[in-house]
């Protein structure tokens, strides 16, 4: 079921980084560094927003150009109803790099769910993208392989009302989110920490119709292109998950995630899978920045000899 969200206090407000453009009928932001290309295009995890990648972000900004956003109904971009289809947020990425300026082709880097809509862009968008890095990413076959008690937990817990928090639980969890971003500019770091405390709903909205609609979507839609295509997968201790799921369960849904991840990354003629036993799948790109920098820098070598192997156009 899809929910109108209300405009939130940072939807109302100037983000901390970046502008607001309008694309697909909203005003959406997004915010650019660095100079040159492909240009690296950020597409956040369910119930996190562009800033929640700033430090990697201004890191690949050294490189090239490096592009962060909100979806719509998320962050500093306006509301809309949620969950949302990967058509609409894939038809509304491109709209929205089309109006900042952005050139094609893009390096795009999904996170979870920003993952499966990276792979979702480039099935549809072929010409527009040079390469893909995918972080931990949603997988269409999570579900349908996963173990029978997976499939009855993850009804329980879509059948429950998510309780409202109390005052001295949110003061507390503030404490909790200002202390996990000092790594962030001052600026950003109170905004970013009242977001997350206003919109922790976002994430469960957005999920809504992972496992069937967009799943079908992926299912659906045409082949990968032929681009450098590197896989992520996130194996180290996760707070949330653990808190979701039993220890033994949780084991197998990562030995199935690691083996879907393995497939599609050998699903493209250059596609690479790489592992992290050290990193959980909720904040991958700050807990091992350094091995998604380095991702990112070999995408960016591959597509830019590839580039140079082009012949002239005549």
């Amino acid at each position: 079921m899809r929910t109108d969200q209300p405009a939130s206090p940072e939807s109302r407000t100037t983000p901390p980084r970046g502008r607001r453009y309008t694309a697909d009928g909203r005003r959406l932001m997004l915010h650019r560094s660095g100079t040159g290309g492909p240009a690296v295009v950020l597409l956040p995890g369910s119930g996190l927003v562009g800033l929640d990648y700033l430090n990697l972000h201004d890191r690949i900004a050294e490189q090239t150009t490096s592009v962060l956003y909100d979806r719509a109904g998320t962050g500093w971009s306006e509301p809309a109803a949620l969950p949302r289809t990967a058509a609409e947020v894939t038809g509304e990425l491109r709209d929205l790099l089309d109006a900042a300026g952005v050139p094609e082709p893009y390096l795009l880097a999904g996170h979870s769910l920003g993952g499966a809509y990276a792979r979702h862009f480039a099935q549809r968008f072929p010409d527009a993208v040079a390469g893909l890095l995918l972080l931990d990413p949603f997988h269409e076959d999570m579900v349908t392989r996963a173990p029978r008690q997976v499939l009855d937990l993850l009804a329980q817990m879509k059948s429950r009302e998510l309780p409202e928090p109390s005052r001295e639980q949110l003061d507390a969890s503030r404490g909790q989110i200002l202390a996990f971003f000092q790594a962030w500019p001052d600026d950003v770091r109170g905004p970013l920490a009242e977001h997350h405390l206003s919109a922790w709903r976002t994430a469960w909205q957005e999920d809504g119709n992972l496992y069937d609609e967009v799943s079908a979507e992926l299912r659906n839609a045409p082949a990968l292109p032929d681009v450098p295509t590197i896989v992520l997968s996130a194996m180290g201790h996760d707070a949330v998950q653990a808190h979701l799921w039993p220890q033994d369960l949780l084991r197998e849904i990562n030995d199935g995630k690691r083996a879907l991840h393995a497939e599609l990354a050998a699903s493209v003629p250059r596609g690479e899978h790489r592992v992290l036993d050290d990193a959980g799948h909720g904040w991958l790109h700050e807990e091992r920045p350094d091995a998604v920098l380095g991702a990112v820098t070999d995408l960016l070598d591959r597509t830019r000899r590839q580039a140079h192997r082009r012949p002239a156009p005549t």
